[in-house]
C-alpha cells in the first residue's frame, strides 16, 4: 500500500497545480504561476481555505470573472503557452461570468484551467442557491455551459474522480495542438470533502511540450510543390511564435526569398523592416501582402488556422490553381484550402523544409518585387503616421506616436474595434513578443485585463493597452487590480463617441450607422482617476506624445485619454469581408450595398 495524505478537494486541487511542470528544449518552467479568484459561497470554504493554507500557488485577486480569464491569458500567450494560469469562481453568476473567457482561450489556443464552484453533488440540500434546476436531470447546472468552449470538461462529483481529471487536465492543457480552455467544475461540498490521497499524486511532475518533426514522405511532397512555385509566399500564423521559430523563419526567407505576410497571431514573426516582410496580409492586410497574395501560385502556411480576416473571406488568394502547404501542429489546420499537410512543429518543420529545399530560391525579379511593393505600403504608413489632422487627430496618428514612444522590447495590446485592424496594418514589430492582440475572438474589455496578464509575464517590458471608450466602458474595472498589485500599465484610452469598427461596417451594408454611435454624459478620463489611476489628458497629437513619455516614465499606472476623428480611415488594406448584406430593404443605402456585396462575392473561392 503506498502512502496517503488526507487532505480536502480544494486542498489536493491546489497541491497538484503547485506541483507542475513543463520542459522544452532542455528548460524546465513551473507551469502554474497562481490562481486568480472571486470568492463566493460556492467556492470560498473549499479552494479559497486551500489557498489560504498552501501559499504555494500565489492567489490573485481579480474584480471581474471575465476580465480574469483574459488576464490568464495574456499571460500563457506571452509564456509561449509553457505557463498558465488558473482562475477560480463561486457557483451560478460567477461561474458563468467566465464563459465568454473560455470561448477566447479555446479560439485563440491558450492554456487556462477553469475552477468554478457548482452545486452540492450529495444534492442534499436541492435547490441550492443559484442552482439552474433543469426538470430533465439533476445532473445539469449552469457549468454545462463550458462543454462547447472548453477543450477538456469534467465535473468532480466524487473525490476518487479527481486524480485522472486532474492528469487528463495537464495533458490537454500542454498539447500545442489540443490546447485551450479546460474546465474542472467542483461542487460546493465535494471541494470540502477529505480523502486519503496517494502521496504519488502531489509529487513534481515534468509535461515534456515535444516538437514534432514532419514525416519524411509529406516534407519531399511539400518542398516539391515549393520548388516549382514561382511567385510562392509564406503567411506566418501564431504558431510561428509560440514555438519559438521566429529566426528558422528569417532564415528561410533569406535562403529562398520568399516574401513573408503575417496574420493577427503571428505579427512580429519577422521585424517589420526586414528584406522579406511584407506586413500583415488579409482584410485588415497590406496593399504589398495582398498584391502578392492575390498573384500567389504556392502559398506556405505556418501555424495559421486561415480565418476569413486572413484570408480575406477567401478571396485573397485569388490565382487560378493556386496550392497550399499548410505547415501545422493541428491536423484540423494541416487539411484547410485542400493543401499539402505538414504536421510538425513550426520551428522543427521550417528548418526540415530549409534543408529539403536547398538552393533553391525565387528568381531576382521577384525579390525587387517584394521591396518596391513594402517600399510602397511603408511610405504609406509614413503618411499615415504624420497625418497633421486637426482639430482632433486621427487614430493612425495616435498608433504612430505610440509606436516611437514605445522600446523595441515593449508591448502593444488592444482587442476589438477598430484599432486591431489599423494596428495590423500600421504598426511596425520590432519584436516576437512586441505585438499582442487578440482577434482570435475579437473580445471588446479584453485590453485592460489582457494587458495585465502581459505585464504579470513580462515585468521588466513596458505594457502599453490601447482601449476604445466603447471597449472601455465594457471593462475597466482591472485597473483597480493592476494599481492595489502595483503591476503598472500605460493604457491609452481613445475616445471617437462610438463603436467605430461597427460604425464604419454599418455604414458599408447600408445600416447606416444605427446604434453605433454615442454621447458619453460622463467622463471617462475622470471614471479612471476614480479607479485608482494617474490621468493625463491630451487633446493633439504633440500633447498626447508629451502624456505618452511621461507615462512612460511614471512607476504607476497612468491612462492618457485623447479624443481622436473617427471619420479618418487608415490606409486601404485593398481587400474584402463577408458580412451578408440584406437582400431586399426600402432604405436606399441598403440597396446601394447590397450591388457592392454580390460584386464582391463573384471574388470568392472555394480554394480546392
Amino acid at each position: 500500500m503506498s502512502a496517503t495524505e488526507r487532505l480536502t478537494v480544494g486542498q489536493a486541487v491546489v497541491r497538484f497545480l503547485a506541483n507542475q511542470w513543463t520542459e522544452r528544449d532542455g528548460e524546465r518552467r513551473r507551469f502554474f504561476a497562481g490562481c486568480f479568484g472571486i470568492f463566493g459561497h460556492g467556492n470560498v470554504a473549499g479552494l479559497g481555505q486551500a489557498l489560504l493554507q498552501d501559499d504555494a500557488l500565489p492567489y490573485r485577486a481579480a474584480r471581474n470573472e471575465q476580465a480574469m480569464v483574459h488576464a490568464a491569458v495574456g499571460y500563457a500567450r506571452m509564456h509561449d503557452r509553457l505557463r498558465a494560469y488558473a482562475c477560480t469562481t463561486s457557483v451560478g453568476p460567477g461561474a458563468t461570468n467566465m464563459v465568454t473567457g473560455a470561448a477566447l482561450a479555446t479560439i485563440n489556443r491558450i492554456p487556462v484551467l477553469l475552477l468554478p464552484g457548482d452545486v452540492f453533488a450529495t444534492r442534499v440540500a436541492n435547490p441550492v442557491l443559484q442552482e439552474l434546476e433543469d426538470a430533465r436531470s439533476y445532473d445539469v447546472s449552469v457549468n454545462d455551459c463550458f462543454k462547447p468552449v472548453s477543450r477538456y470538461w469534467d465535473r468532480i462529483n466524487r473525490p476518487e474522480q479527481l486524480p485522472a481529471a486532474l492528469l487528463a487536465a495537464m495533458r490537454v492543457l500542454t498539447d500545442p495542438a489540443e490546447t485551450g480552455a479546460v474546465t474542472l467544475a467542483l461542487p460546493q461540498d465535494v471541494q470540502a470533502e477529505a480523502h486519503d490521497w496517494p502521496v504519488e499524486l502531489f509529487a513534481e511532475r515534468t509535461w515534456r511540450v515535444p516538437r514534432a518533426v514532419p514525416e519524411p514522405a509529406a516534407l519531399e511532397e511539400a518542398a516539391a510543390l515549393l520548388r516549382t512555385a514561382e511567385r510562392p509566399l509564406i503567411v506566418a500564423g501564431g504558431g510561428v511564435i509560440y514555438s519559438g521559430a521566429t529566426a528558422e523563419l528569417a532564415a528561410l526567407a533569406e535562403q529562398t526569398g520568399i516574401p513573408v505576410a503575417e496574420t493577427q497571431a503571428g505579427k512580429g514573426a519577422l521585424p517589420w523592416d526586414h528584406p522579406a516582410a511584407v506586413g500583415a496580409v488579409g482584410a485588415t492586410g497590406t496593399t504589398a501582402a495582398n498584391a502578392l497574395a492575390r498573384d500567389a501560385d504556392v502559398v506556405l502556411g505556418v501555424g495559421t488556422r486561415y480565418s476569413d480576416f486572413t484570408t480575406a473571406s477567401r478571396t485573397a488568394f485569388a490565382r487560378p490553381g493556386v496550392r497550399f502547404v499548410n505547415l501545422n501542429v493541428a491536423a484540423l489546420d494541416t487539411a484547410k484550402h485542400a493543401g499539402v499537410p505538414l504536421l510538425a512543429d513550426a520551428r522543427a518543420g521550417l528548418a526540415a523544409l530549409r534543408v529539403a529545399l536547398g538552393g533553391h530560391a525565387v528568381a531576382a525579379s521577384y525579390r525587387r518585387e517584394t521591396a518596391a511593393l513594402a517600399g510602397r505600403w511603408n511610405a504609406a504608413v509614413d503618411r499615415a503616421y504624420g497625418l497633421g489632422h486637426g482639430p482632433l487627430p486621427a487614430q493612425s496618428e495616435i498608433i504612430g506616436i505610440v509606436n516611437e514612444v514605445s522600446g523595441p522590447r515593449d508591448v502593444v495590446v488592444c482587442a476589438a474595434g477598430s484599432m486591431p485592424g489599423d494596428l495590423h496594418k500600421l504598426w511596425r514589430t520590432r519584436d516576437p513578443k512586441g505585438y499582442h492582440v487578440e482577434y482570435g475572438y475579437s473580445c471588446m474589455g479584453y485590453e485592460i485585463a489582457g494587458g495585465l496578464g502581459v505585464k504579470l509575464a513580462a515585468p521588466d517590458r513596458e505594457v502599453f493597452v490601447l482601449v476604445g471608450d466603447g471597449s472601455y466602458l465594457m471593462m475597466a474595472q482591472e485597473l483597480v487590480t493592476a494599481v492595489a498589485d502595483g503591476v503598472k500599465l500605460v493604457v491609452v484610452l481613445v475616445q471617437n463617441h462610438g463603436f467605430a469598427s461597427i460604425g464604419n461596417l454599418s455604414e458599408s451594408v447600408g445600416a447606416e450607422r444605427f446604434g453605433t454611435r454615442f454621447r458619453l454624459p460622463g467622463d471617462l478620463a475622470a471614471n479612471a482617476a476614480a479607479l485608482g489611476a494617474d490621468v493625463l489628458r491630451a487633446s493633439t497629437a504633440a500633447e498626447f506624445r508629451t502624456a505618452l513619455t511621461q507615462a512612460r516614465d511614471s512607476s504607476r499606472t497612468t491612462v492618457v485619454h485623447v479624443e481622436t476623428d473617427p471619420a479618418v480611415p487608415a490606409p486601404d488594406s485593398e481587400a474584402w469581408w463577408d458580412v451578408p448584406v440584406a437582400e431586399v430593404s426600402t432604405l436606399e443605402s441598403t440597396a446601394r450595398a447590397r450591388v457592392a456585396y454580390e460584386e464582391g462575392k463573384k471574388a470568392q473561392r472555394p480554394l480546392l
